[in-house]
């Protein structure tokens, strides 16, 4: 699995679903758009947040990974 071609499409998506919010003329499809931006965040998030927690583990370091 490769995590850049996730959040590249994670990214994709969000910037489809804004451009869809902006279009969206009822409230109820703004609020639908809305949680699915939300959502793709979240999903964004996780891999973000992984890559920042294996970054603390850098190359100059000897000591290992813990887990």
């Amino acid at each position: 699995m490769d995590t850049e071609k996730i959040m590249n499409g994670i990214s994709k998506e969000i910037s489809t679903a804004l451009k869809a919010m902006e279009k969206a003329k009822t409230p109820e499809e703004k609020l639908m758009y809305s949680e699915t931006v939300k959502n793709l965040c979240d999903s964004l998030g996780v891999f973000l947040n992984l890559i920042n927690d294996i970054a603390q583990y850098g190359e100059d370091d000897d000591s290992p990974i813990p887990f």
